[in-house]
């Protein structure tokens, strides 16, 4: 009886992002509409910002370690995309979220996209290189899949970013229906290439390099993480239910950031900056542990293939909204965001232009984010 305790015992605390996850959003359903009538007292504002914050991002870790599982349950190329479909369906429910509430934001996709370009290629891939570089000197990683993502990135960055300040059809960086639809079915096909030469034709390209820089061999065998997986139904069950509080409590923290900019006066980016922390957080610390652990290759397949994943798929996502909706979508970057695109662009061709990495070139991703940051609130 002692030990069957004990297994419930551990088992809930294994799922409190879910159990915190389902309380919030119970009590939200029940007192959200109050609270969030009159946001006047700014103590009570930041209570419930915080704690929506904090409650939708335990959910996020709790949502990646069951996909972790189930990516080590089922293999690849199932293990990528549930944990892809997993992640970009909590960016997109925040973005819809804040998209549909309060004062219209046609600028949060666009904003949200550049953020998390900068956070992953810049701040999670520089402080990757800086860690594994101050503990391993050298690190190593498979040339031929970083070229491949960074091969991908660019055309789609350059396509849904900078291409529509210079598109004709509307007046305002935005595309037209048509345009849209083009694009968005590119972003997708290319995407579903990508993953046809990662899961099936070149799946070497995306593994660690046998040898790594001291002459040793690399201890990768392929997991996904420190867990102990149950079994498949679980996992997929407990992924769902882990997600679901998150995507309910999306518009609730919607009206919160769009509140909270509002009163303060805080750059519309934010909001973006805010919904690429809450995605990325998991894989973020996810990155550096491998990084640490001279596992650079999985590193490099995390950070990339969030970039690669967001831009992807987040683009259908909102311009499936904003024609549904009538709402116009922004997409086009202003010329300081487009000048930082193209140099972590060409930060990350230099980067990844060799199979090996320092801390030096850690050091130049992560100044170029602190500039970004900096950019953000003092334009």
């Amino acid at each position: 009886m002692t030990s069957e305790k004990s297994g419930l015992v551990g088992l809930a605390m294994k799922e409190g992002p879910f159990i915190a996850g389902a309380i919030t959003t119970a009590i939200f359903l029940l007192y959200g509409k109050v609270w969030l009538a009159d946001l006047s007292n700014p103590l009570l504002t930041f209570v419930l910002f915080g704690w929506l914050f904090l409650a939708m991002l335990w959910g996020a870790f709790g949502v990646v370690r069951h996909a972790d599982c189930l990516a080590e349950l089922l293999g690849e190329p199932y293990g990528t995309l549930i944990l892809t479909v997993a992640v970009i369906t909590i960016e997109v429910a925040l973005i819809s979220a804040i998209m549909l509430t309060g004062n219209e934001t046609p600028e949060l996709a666009r904003d949200t996209m550049m953020a998390v370009i900068m956070i992953v290629l810049n701040l999670m891939i520089g402080l990757a290189l800086l860690l594994g570089g101050l503990r391993h000197r050298e690190q190593v990683f498979n040339f031929a899949g970083a070229r491949a993502y960074i091969g991908v990135i660019i055309p789609l960055a350059t396509l849904t970013l900078i291409m529509p300040n210079f598109t004709h059809s509307t007046v305002t960086p935005t595309l037209t229906a048509f345009q849209s639809i083009f694009f968005a079915g590119l972003t997708v096909l290319l995407y579903a290439t990508f993953l046809g030469i990662q899961t099936i034709r070149h799946q070497g390209y995306f593994m660690q390099p046998s040898e790594l820089a001291d002459g040793s061999l690399a201890e990768d065998d392929g997991s996904h993480g420190h867990h102990k997986p149950v079994n498949t139904p679980f996992h997929a069950i407990m992924l769902v239910l882990t997600l679901l509080p998150i995507v309910l409590l999306s518009k609730k923290l919607a009206v919160l950031v769009d509140y909270g900019t509002a009163q303060l006066g805080a750059p519309a980016a934010l909001g973006g900056v805010l919904v690429a922390i809450l995605v990325l957080a998991p894989e973020g610390l996810a990155a550096l542990e491998a990084a640490s652990q001279n596992k650079l290759q999985r590193s490099v397949n995390i950070c990339l293939g969030s970039a690669l994943a967001t831009i992807s798929l987040t683009v259908p996502a909102v311009v499936i909204i904003g024609l549904v909706t009538g709402d116009p979508v922004v997409l086009g970057l202003d010329a300081t965001e487009t000048v930082l695109l193209c140099l972590t662009l060409l930060m990350s061709i230099v980067t990844f232009g060799a199979n090996r990495t320092t801390m030096l070139q850690g050091m130049s991703h992560f100044v170029v984010f602190v500039a970004y940051m900096v950019l953000l609130f003092d334009p």
